[in-house]
């Protein structure tokens, strides 16, 4: 009778890969009329989309991910500021 084969582990077939979930997938918040102060889930989007942006423009090679994050935190934010202050 022929033995069971046993799987054998391949070294690239085990990289871990890190999604980035879609914007969609946040609850969104609808605004109130004439405000123009953006609410924390809609900043938390915007800086989402941008760390996105650069991944992709990294080349889709994880490792990344927290500076991504805080340099497109810093961005959107330093953009927000320059709004209100217009």
């Amino acid at each position: 009778m022929p033995r069971a084969k046993n799987p054998r582990t391949n070294p690239s077939t085990n990289k871990q890969v890190i999604t980035m979930p879609e914007a969609t997938s946040v609850p969104q918040v609808r605004k109130n009329g004439g405000s123009s102060n953006p609410t924390p889930i809609d900043l938390e989007i915007q800086i989402r989309k941008r760390a996105y942006e650069l991944y992709e423009e990294r080349g889709r090679t994880p490792g990344n991910e927290n500076e991504d994050w805080l340099r497109a935190e810093r961005e959107v934010r330093a953009r927000d500021n320059q709004q209100q202050s217009a």
